[in-house]
């Protein structure tokens, strides 16, 4: 694989000897369509902002402006069915960018900052802002569904690895046939 003078990936068949560009990555075309939507949106704000002045306040700015896109039903404390996972009937609570959607487009827009020249040091998008903006509405919209959110330790989660691990190593030698 070779890169061409526009960095797109390339690739040289062996019975041919024109280059033949190879399609990005689901992910990287995602990446892409994000850093353009985010870049539209600094050069939407009055006056506009260029990248390089970009501060993890525009960061939080830009995903508040994501949520009238949402689909993810956020109950509010108010409202009778706050803190259940499958309401009987609807309400006028409001629709939401879900969490996971969220916490997924700052891991490609931090990834898209460096790879378009920003430096890790000044990257909005890695800010510990971001990290207390993204941990919040994971709560609010768990607790908003009453669903509970634990975070597991890392030691546990390797327990539980191990252990799964184990039961299938011992299941599989448990089960198969021994001919003599």
């Amino acid at each position: 694989m070779e890169e061409d003078s526009s960095g797109s990936r390339t690739s040289t068949h062996p019975d041919h000897h024109q280059m033949q560009p190879i399609a990005p990555s689901r992910y990287e075309s995602q990446k892409r369509r994000d850093w353009n939507t985010f870049g539209q949106y600094m050069r939407n704000q009055r006056p506009p902002v260029p990248l390089s002045n970009c501060t993890f306040n525009h960061v939080i700015d830009f995903l508040r402006y994501l949520d009238q896109f949402g689909k993810t039903k956020v109950h509010h404390q108010g409202c009778m069915f706050y803190g259940q996972p499958e309401p009987p009937a609807s309400c006028p609570c409001p629709l939401q960018q879900a969490w996971g959607s969220l916490d997924a487009l700052i891991g490609r827009l931090r990834a898209a900052y460096e790879e378009n020249g920003g430096t890790p040091e000044t990257n909005p998008f890695a800010s510990s802002a971001i990290r207390v903006y993204l941990r919040e509405v994971k709560m609010c919209q768990a607790k908003a569904r009453g669903i509970p959110y634990k975070k597991k330790r890392k030691a546990d989660t390797i327990t539980a690895l191990r252990t799964k691990r184990d039961d299938e190593q011992s299941s599989a030698t448990s089960s198969s046939a021994h001919f003599s």
